[in-house]
Formats: C-alpha cells, sequence, structure tokens
C-alpha cells in the first residue's frame, strides 16, 4: 500500500503531464477524479512508488477516451 502523500503527488504529476499535452482538458475535468482512484485501487493492489504510480496514471490518461466521463 502506498502512503497518502505519495499517491496525491503521482496523480498531480500525471494530471499535470497530461494538461500539458492536452491544454484544451480544463483543470478540474472529472478525468482528474477517475485517474485518482485508478492509482489509489493499483495503490491498494501492490507497493509503489509516486514515480512509478505516476508513470501508471499517465497510461492510464492515455487510454481514456476523449469522451470520458
Amino acid at each position: 500500500m502506498v502512503d497518502e502523500v505519495a499517491l496525491m503527488r503521482a496523480a498531480e504529476t500525471a494530471w499535470t503531464a497530461h494538461r500539458a499535452r492536452h491544454p484544451d482538458v480544463d483543470a478540474q475535468d472529472s478525468r482528474r477524479c477517475l485517474l485518482e482512484r485508478h492509482l489509489q485501487r493499483r495503490g491498494d493492489e501492490r507497493e509503489s512508488d509516486a514515480e512509478e504510480l505516476a508513470s501508471f496514471g499517465i497510461a492510464y490518461l492515455h487510454r481514456l477516451p476523449e469522451d470520458e466521463c
């Protein structure tokens, strides 16, 4: 299980990278919530550090359909 600080750092890193590639995405887009839930589940499944979780998050956001949410 990953600690809450590492989880939030990973989510912020992944979300920032996603928004840099997609400037039309609003900061409060609901995909952020999906990302955080995904990373929480991922962290619960196995021990991960913030960098590894961030890379999982970036890959997850990349796979989401544009009209997701």
